[in-house]
């Protein structure tokens, strides 16, 4: 079993109705690349998080939660529960 873990940022800006409307996420290569990226998204976006999330991509097994270590500003309440 081979375990890989992929670093992403999401953005978020407002949309229609208040609602916050997401980016396209970044994949970075580490978490102090994701981190760097993510805090230099938070200085132009509402709300910017940067997560990871391991998977098995010979078996398409995926973590339930992706493990958040960066948030700044406004963010989605489902980011709320995340670790």
């Amino acid at each position: 079993m081979t375990t890989e873990t992929t670093f992403l940022v999401q953005a978020f800006n407002s949309g229609k109705g208040g609602h916050l409307k997401a980016s396209t996420p970044v994949p970075c290569r580490s978490a102090d690349g994701a981190r760097r990226t993510a805090e230099r998204l938070s200085l132009s976006h509402l709300g910017v998080v940067a997560f990871s999330v391991t998977s098995d991509p010979e078996t398409g097994d995926y973590d339930d939660q992706p493990k958040v270590f960066f948030r700044a500003g406004q963010l989605p309440s489902e980011f709320d529960a995340m670790p």
